[in-house]
């Protein structure tokens, strides 16, 4: 089968046939049709996330049908259109994942780092961790939901109930926290790069109420803020600019480090969390929810060996919304 290899973290990835993944027991051969391309998998290849296999098949918003059943598999059949997330295997029996909290399992493996991925033809996963995909979408369209939107409903659900929502970043997962948070009513103030009025014009086209820089403030304190760039200079920024009781949420998996700032930001029960992968409620519940919410990401697709392009593209913010690699 075809894939795109990374041999070395800074190096570009490189196209190679590799053997056909075989399931294990417990796992499902998946065709892949579609693989949506994340910030994650620039950490991965920049060596800002570490502790990658090598070689790795990169890519973990992954979209195809069921091509063989592993032993002991159940609830699929061939032909299935199923999707895999970031999160790919964990051990099942530690605390964190009897308490319904997989996501911080200690020995969990992921997706495009620990585990090949999606920009690959074809690849294997836990069917733990393979999720049907909903009607209504092409699997180009599916691929962002399995990251973009996962996390970024995640990242919702831990913000709380308030009304005024900031977004820092204004990308994959922006754009789709946006759709789905003003489903739920919340008003979206988004923030982008200074200057950057292409992305500012994309907030407001999908029903942003205020989009202007991150060094900017908004005339109402926001409830709320989700942090998507890579940025932790952002950080105090959005302790400033949301009310007392507001909540900062960190929804990247990898951050430049956070300033010293004063204390007076973080007073009157204001709360900075992280977000760590994602639990198989929030994969199910989204996937579920998603075409209620009418979820549309706007993708941008590139063929298999243009995965280097995408990857630059996402580097250099040269598009809105979301890439996704076109495999069949």
């Amino acid at each position: 089968m075809r894939a795109m290899v990374l041999d070395r973290p800074r190096t570009p990835l490189v196209v190679r046939d590799l053997p056909m993944p075989q399931p294990a027991h417990g796992q499902i051969r998946i065709e892949v049709h579609a693989c949506g391309v994340c910030r994650t998998d620039l950490h991965v290849v920049d060596g800002e996330l570490t502790e990658p296999k090598l070689p790795l098949v990169i890519g973990h918003q992954i979209a195809g049908v069921v091509a063989e059943l592993g032993e002991g598999v159940q609830g699929f059949a061939i032909g299935d259109r199923v999707g895999v997330p970031w999160l790919g295997w964990t051990d099942g029996t530690c605390q964190f994942c009897m308490t319904g909290r997989e996501n911080l399992c200690r020995a969990a493996r992921f997706t495009g780092y620990t585990i090949d991925g999606g920009y690959a033809e074809e690849c294997v996963a836990d069917a733990r961790y393979v999720f049907r995909l909903p009607e209504g979408y092409t699997l180009l369209e599916a691929a962002p939901l399995l990251c973009a939107a996962l996390i970024g409903y995640r990242s919702l659900r831990l913000a709380g109930d308030g009304k005024r929502l900031g977004l820092y970043g204004f990308g994959s997962a922006a754009s789709l926290v946006t759709q789905f948070a003003r489903y739920l009513g919340w008003e979206i103030y988004a923030f982008t790069k200074p200057g950057d009025a292409a992305g500012q014009g994309f907030a407001r086209a999908l029903g942003a109420v205020w989009a202007g820089g991150s060094d900017e403030r908004p005339l109402a304190m926001l409830d709320a803020a989700i942090i998507f760039a890579p940025v932790g200079a952002l950080v105090p920024l959005a302790l400033a600019a949301v009310a007392p009781g507001g909540t900062v949420v960190c929804g990247g998996i990898h951050m430049s480090d956070i300033p010293a700032f004063p204390y007076q930001l973080l007073w009157e029960e204001s709360v900075v969390l992280s977000v760590a992968n994602l639990t198989l409620r929030d994969g199910e519940e989204l996937l579920a929810l998603a075409p209620r919410a009418e979820l549309r990401p706007e993708t941008h697709v590139y063929p298999l060996v243009d995965a280097n392009r995408a990857l630059d593209d996402l580097r250099a913010g040269r598009f809105e919304g979301s890439a996704v690699i076109a495999v069949r």
